[in-house]
C-alpha cells in the first residue's frame, strides 16, 4: 500500500486511458472503499451506478452535451460558456473515451448529500489511484435529464447525480500542477 501522503500528492485527474476494461470486481472493491467515507449523522446516503458499456457511455456523453448546450441559454456562467466549442463538437466525448463511468447519487431532499457524496467520491478516487487506476471527476457528464435515460441508469426520481467519475488504466499519469499556498483566513487561539 502506498503512503497516504504520497498518494494524495500523486493522484491526478486522468483523461487518457488504455483500451482495457476495468474488472467489475475491482470496481466493487473501490466502491466498498468509497463507502468508508464519513457522512453527516453516519447516514451514508450514497448510491452508485457503474457503466462499463462504451456505447452507453457515448450516449450519456451526447445527452449531457445536448443538455449543457441547451442550458447555456439560461445560465450566464462564463466558465461554462468556454466549453461551448468542445460541447458542439460531435466527436468530443465528455468522458474522454474512458472504459468505465461511475455516477455517485444522493437523495435530492437531504441537505448534506452533496458533501457526503463528495467525500465518497474522494475516497473512490484515492482508492482507485492506490490500485494503479486513473480517475477524473467530470462534471460536464452529470447533465442527464431524460426520464428514459435515468430509468436505464436505475436512478430513481428522489436521487440526483452528485459526482460523475471516469475510471480506467491510464496511458500516463499527468504531471503534478503547482499548488497554491493554503489560504488560512485566521487562526484564533
Amino acid at each position: 500500500m502506498a503512503d497516504f501522503r504520497e498518494l494524495m500528492r500523486t493522484r491526478r485527474s486522468v483523461r487518457d486511458y488504455q483500451d482495457r476494461k476495468v474488472p467489475i470486481s475491482l470496481v466493487r472493491e473501490i466502491i466498498a472503499d468509497a463507502c468508508e467515507a464519513p457522512s453527516g449523522g453516519n447516514r451514508q446516503p450514497w448510491s452508485f451506478v457503474v457503466v462499463a458499456d462504451r456505447e452507453m457511455i457515448r450516449r450519456l456523453s451526447d445527452e449531457s452535451k445536448r443538455n449543457l448546450l441547451s442550458d447555456m441559454k439560461a445560465l450566464r456562467s462564463p466558465i461554462l460558456r468556454m466549453y461551448r466549442p468542445i460541447l458542439s463538437d460531435e466527436g468530443f466525448n465528455v468522458f474522454y473515451n474512458a472504459p468505465c463511468l461511475v455516477y455517485i447519487t444522493g437523495p435530492r431532499d437531504m441537505h448534506s448529500a452533496v458533501a457526503d457524496c463528495s467525500l465518497a467520491a474522494s475516497y473512490f478516487m484515492l482508492s482507485a489511484a492506490e490500485r494503479g487506476l486513473g480517475t477524473c471527476w467530470v462534471d460536464l457528464g452529470s447533465y442527464i435529464k431524460e426520464p428514459g435515460t435515468l430509468l436505464d441508469l436505475g436512478i430513481p426520481d428522489d436521487q440526483r447525480i452528485v459526482a460523475t467519475i471516469i475510471l480506467g488504466y491510464p496511458k500516463q499519469i499527468p504531471h503534478r500542477p503547482p499548488r497554491n499556498e493554503p489560504k488560512i483566513l485566521r487562526i484564533i487561539e
